[in-house]
């Protein structure tokens, strides 16, 4: 904003404050939820353009809000959260979460950062102009997240340092993944710390320790990372906040660590505690809400409802250093929530930056944003596959990858899977897989084979182009034909995630910007997603969200054993292990 066009907004918003001028809007007869100080206010809201002016009663404005009954609450704020799991370009994303009070949120865009390079942050963030929603950026600092991985793009410190300098929407660094090295003071990972120095104000790192504990998490903090969303016992958190760290309580569509950390919050306040979604399906984004579902739950088992509050709202603000978000008073963004019920976060009306973007859960208005690019589609680079292809050799026990809902960390197991003709064969009647991540950036058909429990799948096949964090083609399935079947059919759709049973398709979810985003409206990849989760139910599919649990497997940087395109993972001890024991 031009100083002059500056002063003039801000000379007004002060008069509408001392009443001498008509506000805007007024917000009249509702309670206003302090969280500052965890009253409920009798007071009326005064905004001037996108600020809030004054609170207080007898303001008067060119449009009136009746309140009355209304309980009215800062925007939710998401603090962590990876946009392109939910399938959605940002103008879908915002017509799904709007009608749910979330009105500015803070990206890791590493999804497509692996497959683009920042080239594909900055397309992504181009697609998101004119779109009432705030989307600020953590740049993407793994990419690729180690070096088992093969992503389509490497990002280097010299290239964070300046999209942090270049971006004005670029907070800080993202999630510092690769936290054994962070620790052991590894060069590379040095060298993208002191790149955060390039930002606005001190440093701003967040981290991603799953376990990490005692001197090596000392040293990891030391560094100068200063969150994390991969706790998952309550001995976990409460070192970490013991040592100063923001923590994030993750709650999405397949990890959901609220239950087990919301003792944290009810023994020792919600002090430098937010919570956030890290991954969401669509469906779920329609059918359950985004960080309000987060802030209901916690009501649920017992988070004071001020407490749930402050989470979703004024401390993920105050973590991100958004001075402006978090709360309604003066000078804060107009970026308001009408509730009926402070317990129940469901919102009857959403301002942002003081215009109305929901009313009684549905988006108000035509919200469009610019479309992507060409280049960003037919990225998915694979040679066409057989079922020779996952054939496995193997003559005893081998590792195999244990999956637990709810959890994207998983536990080492070992297993003697049935041999026919010299090789070794998934077992559906002891729920024993085959997985492969197939290398798709430049068609090498580099594959690693392994084996998974946990999926509970009778027949068929699964495959995905979501494959954190190089988003390869991952695919899970106990028939080796219908397996090959599901990554030539992403070839073809040019990316998403697709069932495929008895060599047909039964439910896919085409995404071919990046092989990640779909071009689709909200409703259209929610049905998608939703009717493929019935289809892998059909095929004895047990997981709730088994894509979402299928796309962590090939993380080489979460406990305890994970696949690439380059075998299989030890993840405690960071290095590539045999199949075979």
């Amino acid at each position: 904003m031009a100083g002059e066009e500056f002063r003039s907004g801000l000379r007004r918003r002060l008069a509408v404050a001392r009443g001498d001028e008509p506000a805007d809007l007024v917000l009249k007869g509702g309670r206003v939820a302090s969280v500052f100080t965890g009253e409920l206010l009798e007071a009326d809201v005064a905004v001037s353009g996108q600020h809030v002016a004054g609170l207080g009663p007898g303001y008067e404005g060119r449009e009136t809000f009746d309140a009355r009954g209304l309980t009215i609450l800062p925007g939710c704020l998401e603090g962590h959260m990876h946009l392109e799991s939910t399938k959605l370009m940002p103008d879908q994303f915002a017509r799904a979460v709007l009608p749910h009070g979330t009105t500015t949120v803070v990206i890791d865009p590493h999804e497509i950062a692996n497959v683009f390079g920042l080239d594909g942050v900055r397309a992504l963030l181009a697609t998101a102009e004119g779109v009432p929603i705030d989307i600020f950026v953590m740049v993407s600092s793994c990419v690729p997240a180690s070096e088992f991985e093969s992503s389509g793009a490497t990002v280097t410190a010299e290239e964070i340092a300046g999209f942090l300098r270049e971006e004005p929407r670029a907070l800080g660094i993202a999630e510092m993944m690769n936290y054994p090295a962070v620790a052991a003071g590894d060069e590379d990972s040095l060298a993208k710390i002191e790149a955060a120095r390039a930002g606005k104000g001190p440093p701003h790192i967040d981290g991603h320790s799953p376990g990490l504990t005692g001197r090596d998490l000392n040293a990891y903090l030391a560094a100068g990372v200063r969150s994390d969303h991969e706790c998952t016992t309550y001995e976990e958190v409460l070192e970490k906040r013991r040592l100063g760290m923001w923590i994030m309580i993750r709650e999405g569509s397949a990890a959901r660590n609220l239950e087990a950390l919301i003792p944290l919050v009810l023994q020792h306040g919600p002090r430098n505690t937010m919570v956030c979604t890290d991954d969401m399906e669509p469906d779920d984004l329609l059918a359950e809400g985004h960080i309000d579902a987060v802030m209901r739950k916690a009501v649920r088992l017992g988070c004071p409802p001020h407490d749930a509050l402050v989470m979703g709202t004024l401390f993920p603000a105050r973590y991100h250093r958004l001075h402006e978000y978090g709360a309604v008073a003066p000078g804060y963004l107009a970026d308001i929530v009408a509730v009926p019920d402070l317990e129940d976060f469901r919102p009857a009306a959403v301002w942002k930056r003081g215009r109305l973007v929901a009313s009684h859960g549905e988006a108000v208005g035509d919200i469009r944003g610019p479309a992507a690019p060409d280049w960003m589609r037919g990225s998915v680079r694979v040679p066409e596959l057989s079922a020779a292809d996952f054939a496995v050799r193997a003559n005893g026990r081998v590792r195999v990858i244990g999956v637990e809902s709810g959890q994207i960390v998983t536990r080492v197991l070992m297993d003697e899977p049935p041999r026919r003709d010299g090789g070794a064969l998934a077992d559906p009647a002891r729920d024993l897989a085959k997985i492969a991540v197939v290398e798709r950036h430049r068609g090498t058909g580099r594959m690693g084979v392994g084996f998974v429990r946990g999926f509970g799948l009778q027949r068929g096949a699964l495959a995905s182009t979501y494959a954190h964090d190089a988003h390869n083609v991952v695919v899970v399935g106990v028939d080796d034909a219908d397996m090959a079947t599901t990554v030539n059919r992403l070839a073809e759709t040019g990316g998403g995630q697709v069932a495929v049973s008895a060599g047909s398709v039964v439910g896919e979810v085409p995404c071919p910007i990046g092989g990640l985003l779909s071009d689709r409206p909200v409703e259209e990849v929610a049905s998608a997603v939703a009717h493929m989760h019935e289809a892998v139910r059909d095929l004895g599919g047990t997981l709730q969200s088994p894509f979402m649990a299928m796309s962590f497997l090939a993380l080489s940087v979460i406990p305890e054993l994970k696949i690439t395109d380059r075998g299989l993972v030890d993840t405690v001890r960071f290095e590539l292990v045999p199949l075979e024991v």
